[in-house]
């Protein structure tokens, strides 16, 4: 699996793309450049990491119209979009979308890496979240329906007795299963506990959903 972090450049002016390739790479970046959107969005798998530098007016496919499709597929990748002078009104809808910033043609190339810097960054943290969010999401997939239940009163801060009588099951048993919750969640204490399960309570939310 091919995760390594590049900036994937999408501009359809061979020379602009090609200048900004060369730029990045001298400064030691990886650079994967597209002459259109379509073909960023051909090569696009769910691995991909980094950060996108979109031009919005493109032939074909537009940046924002690429924008959308990610955001369909749940793409985490940061946007920067490229803009002339009259497109700011587009950029900033575009920020509304959830791109991470935008630079105005000509630019600065200090200006522009920069944000580039700052969205690589920003995407780091957010798989790094993510891949937390997996490891918690996979122990509590491993978990029994009953010890699930244990769980949500421990987290709501259900002592054991209370806990046994809202199950309807012995305390012994409620004591035998949150050792196991505790276990295959490697929570070291029930705080620990809490703070994971907050932490992918909405993703919870939406697979029982």
């Amino acid at each position: 699996m091919d995760i390594t972090a590049r900036v994937h450049v999408v501009e359809d002016d061979d020379a602009v793309r090609d200048s900004l390739q060369m730029m990045l790479e001298s400064i030691g970046h990886q650079v994967q450049a597209f002459e259109s959107a379509d073909n960023f969005l051909e090569a696009y798998t769910q691995d991909m990491a980094g950060c996108i530098v979109l031009d919005i007016r493109m032939p074909g496919m537009n940046g924002m119209e690429l924008q959308r499709k990610l955001n369909d597929i749940n793409s985490i990748l940061p946007i920067i979009f490229v803009t002339g002078h009259g497109d700011v009104p587009m950029a900033v809808e575009a920020m509304q979308q959830g791109a991470v910033d935008f630079v105005q043609k000509p630019y600065r190339e200090q200006e522009l890496l920069d944000k580039i810097n700052q969205a690589m960054t920003l995407d780091q943290e957010n798989r790094d979240s993510l891949q937390q969010k997996q490891v918690i999401l996979g122990g509590m997939g491993e978990l029994t329906p009953r010890e699930r239940d244990v769980m949500q009163l421990m987290v709501e801060g259900k002592a054991n007795k209370v806990i046994a009588i809202e199950l309807d099951i012995s305390q012994r048993t409620v004591e035998i299963h949150r050792a196991r919750v505790m276990e295959k969640l490697n929570a070291n204490s029930l705080a620990h506990l809490v703070r994971m399960y907050l932490s992918v309570e909405t993703d919870l939310s939406n697979q029982d959903a």
